[in-house]
């Protein structure tokens, strides 16, 4: 007798803990409200150049050889595929915010959008009397972002697209798996000297009108491990998970004293 209800405290237990881990719908679906933001305007807030940034600089003119001395690395007629051999001929932005262009010399690229240093160098080029109608195209060559976490693969990923948004950069990691945490995602940011902290909740979409919803240069992105995860690591998460093994043993006890 006391063997069977010993039998029945124990699946009854092993029941109570099937149901503490359980993941309900709403922990996992991404962007449940979705439907209430589909015409949200999509913030294209442009990056500004931070220090350690590689910049590729071409200058070209209505006379082409008048600008071969402003540019380096290989002529403009030369195509180079290799994304790493131009990232060696690009211009690295110093600490100090500067890069170094030929002839022009020293010019400030630190806190500028790529459109404001296009038209810094333009304005040099012309107000220096250097070359007529000059036309300067600017690409950030090293742009990368890290994710982090309960991802598929995480790591580093260079991207060069110019924006490029939080569920594009998970996507590069192979999605979340079922173990991420989805409401509280983890965004870490340094800009301009600064570093910041955001949390981002994917089942929802309220926030994808939000300038972290588009990927910066450097961005950290971590998922944390979702509650059945870190039970399943050997850490009871919750009051009720306890009292239940508790009360169960308190009752085993008294039937067996009997």
């Amino acid at each position: 007798m006391i063997k069977k209800q010993i039998k029945k405290l124990g699946f009854l237990a092993l029941v109570g803990l099937l149901i503490s881990s359980c993941t309900s719908n709403r922990e996992i679906l991404y962007f449940q409200d979705g439907e209430a933001y589909s015409e949200t305007a999509i913030n294209y807030e442009e990056n500004t150049i931070q220090p350690n940034d590689i910049l590729s600089v071409t200058i070209s003119a209505s006379v082409p050889e008048a600008a071969i001395p402003y540019n380096v690395g290989a002529p403009s007629t030369t195509t180079i595929n290799n994304l790493e051999t131009l990232k060696l001929q690009g211009y690295l932005v110093g600490t100090d915010g500067y890069i170094s262009i030929p002839v022009l010399g020293k010019v400030l690229a630190k806190q500028k959008t790529i459109n404001e240093l296009q038209d810094t160098i333009t304005e040099l080029l012309v107000e220096g009397g250097h070359l007529l109608n000059p036309v300067v195209m600017v690409r950030l060559l090293n742009a990368k972002v890290t994710v982090l976490g309960e991802v598929r693969q995480s790591g580093t990923f260079t991207f060069t697209e110019q924006y490029l948004s939080v569920p594009q950069a998970l996507g590069y990691a192979g999605d979340l798996t079922i173990n991420g945490l989805r409401d509280d995602v983890l965004l870490i940011r340094e800009i301009d000297g600064k570093r910041v902290i955001k949390h981002l909740d994917l089942t929802t979409a309220n926030w994808m009108g939000n300038p972290e919803y588009m990927v910066k240069p450097n961005d950290v992105i971590v998922v944390q491990p979702n509650r059945a995860k870190v039970k399943t690591a050997g850490y009871i998460g919750n009051v009720t998970t306890i009292v239940s093994i508790a009360s169960l043993l308190l009752s085993a006890t008294i039937l067996l004293t009997r």
